[in-house]
């Protein structure tokens, strides 16, 4: 007698064995993951290894349409699951989902209810060897769904078991939908931020919207207009501080393109050394440090546009992957041997005169042909004053919204002034001057003392520049003769200011960069302070 008990009592041991290691198997994955669909894969191979539960759904109920769908199945085709959708009450799943209790199908082929809409339990003599499982999905005391499957009939199967086991991961699943309804709502919410920003975009960045009604601007928009539909690469040239970037966003937001990434990268704020892996990227173990596998800004702008910046600063050496990404429209990341294929447009920017670094051997003659496909030149503000009274009233309004300052009107005075400034800075300088003196002003009213511009010697900021030059001429050829009166200018400039270059910069109507590289070209030393 006792050694039959024992007998008897051995599969419960497995049964029982094998339902905690099920249920162990469930949690881990459950905890693995935030989509439903990996899950839910995993939950019903778990059940097909350890428990030998055959085909297994999950079915989710769609609130519009009232209607069940079959979200992940393990045994079912394509063409099985979509084919799997029931009215609530309808089949064994509608009647679960309708009630909210548990239903058990010893035997499909004898049960008119079972409905076989998926078709994917054969004939009627391979469904009578088959049983169906169905519990519900339940959260916060609402259905949401059911969870079902097959076994194949056996007369000692214990379905009270089998159902009991199910409940308990019915309701881990509801944990699981409720995160992945949680995840989707914040999905949804985002795309929806996503796209009003674009539209947001799209609006700021329409050519109407670029402040400017000279002719010379009026080209801009027109040739921006036409370009901005096609594939062709853009090269936009014009000094520090012309707006290339606000034109760069309006070709990119105007384009078939608008809703894919816009990249931009500023290739003169990069080291070399760092400049190439940026923009291709690298695989770990690239370089001492490279961790971890990166994608460069070439493989972030798939699909969409990538503006870079001061393209005349990059390397020789980053020229020539530059090449093959334009022709090829491939590379690969360092340290790694996988073509990488993409598709983007490019637009690029500089000040500098390309056709001079090309001459002396600084920039590859191939790069610039297949860069200079549509030319954009942008004026600087001096050849375009007909433009300033807009792009003032335009930043005014904007500093003051900005930094919540009453100020309305600027006196005739100052604009006298910002109209005969020779603005070496161009619109960045223009926009810089209106919002500090927007910040600094007490009134409604802009007045000169609040521009740090010369003059006549009275300015805030800067004193009018009269270098003492030689009336004597300077014997020799033209150019040298040239190149020795703007040494002279520069050095009683800096001499002037003290050494300080940017103020040095803005008396001679040059840009910082611009003096910077004609100080390093003369061998110049800025004088010690006295």
């Amino acid at each position: 007698m006792e050694k039959s008990n024992r007998g008897k009592s051995l599969p419960g041991l497995k049964r029982e064995l094998a339902e905690i290691t099920t249920l162990y198997e469930i949690s881990k994955a459950m905890n693995s993951s935030l989509d439903l669909e990996a899950i839910m894969k995993e939950v019903l191979g778990i059940l097909h290894d350890k428990m030998a539960m055959e085909r297994g759904t999950l079915t989710l109920l769609n609130e519009e349409t009232n209607e069940l769908i079959i979200q992940v199945a393990r045994g079912l085709s394509g063409k099985a699951i979509e084919r799997g959708r029931y009215k609530v009450g309808e089949g064994i799943t509608g009647r679960v989902v309708a009630a909210g209790e548990p239903i058990i199908v010893r035997n499909v082929g004898k049960e008119p209810l079972f409905l076989n809409r998926t078709e994917a339990r054969g004939d009627i003599k391979q469904r009578n060897q088959i049983s169906f499982l169905c519990v519900p999905i339940k959260l916060d005391g609402k259905t949401l769904g059911a969870l079902s499957v097959d076994r194949l009939f056996q007369q000692d199967i214990s379905f009270d078991e089998d159902l009991r086991l199910l409940t308990i991961i019915s309701s881990m699943v509801a944990q699981a939908v409720r995160v992945h309804k949680m995840v989707e709502k914040e999905k949804a919410r985002l795309q929806d931020e996503n796209s009003r920003l674009r539209r947001q975009l799209k609006k700021r960045f329409h050519p109407s919207n670029i402040v400017g009604e000279s002719k010379r601007m009026r080209d801009v928009d027109d040739t921006l207009e036409l370009v901005a539909k096609t594939k062709a690469t853009v090269l936009l040239r014009g000094e520090s501080g012309t707006g290339k970037e606000l034109i760069a966003n309006a070709i990119h937001f105007q384009s078939d393109r608008a809703d894919k990434p816009f990249v931009k990268v500023s290739c003169a704020a990069l080291p070399e050394t760092l400049l190439e892996s940026e923009l291709f990227g690298y695989e770990k173990g690239a370089f001492t440090g490279a961790a971890a596998t990166k994608i460069g800004r070439f493989e972030m702008a798939n699909g969409g546009t990538l503006f870079l910046d001061e393209i005349g600063d990059i390397p020789l050496s980053t020229q020539v992957k530059m090449l093959r990404v334009l022709q090829e429209r491939e590379f690969e990341r360092l340290g790694g041997t996988q073509t990488i294929r993409v598709d983007i447009r490019l637009i690029v920017a500089t000040n500098k005169d390309l056709e001079k670094e090309v001459r002396e051997g600084r920039f590859r003659e191939d790069l610039y042909y297949r860069l200079n496909v549509v030319p954009i030149f942008l004026p600087a503000l001096r050849e375009r004053r007909e433009d300033i009274p807009l792009l003032v009233k335009y930043f005014l309004e904007r500093a003051g919204e900005e930094n919540k300052k009453n100020v309305k009107y600027i006196s005739d005075e100052s604009m006298e002034i910002l109209m005969n400034y020779a603005w070496p800075g161009n619109i960045r300088e223009l926009e810089n001057a209106l919002e500090r003196a927007v910040v600094l002003c007490k009134r409604e009213t802009l007045t000169p003392d609040l521009f740090p511009i010369p003059q006549d010697g009275k300015g805030p900021g800067l004193t009018t520049f009269n270098p003492e030059l030689s009336s004597e001429p300077v014997p020799g050829p033209l150019p040298e003769t040239i190149e020795k009166m703007e040494k002279s200018l520069i050095e009683s400039a800096l001499k002037k200011t003290g050494g300080n270059q940017r103020r040095a910069a803005q008396l001679l109507g040059l840009t910082e960069r611009m003096i910077g590289y004609k100080i390093k070209r003369y061998g110049l030393r800025p004088p010690p302070n006295d």
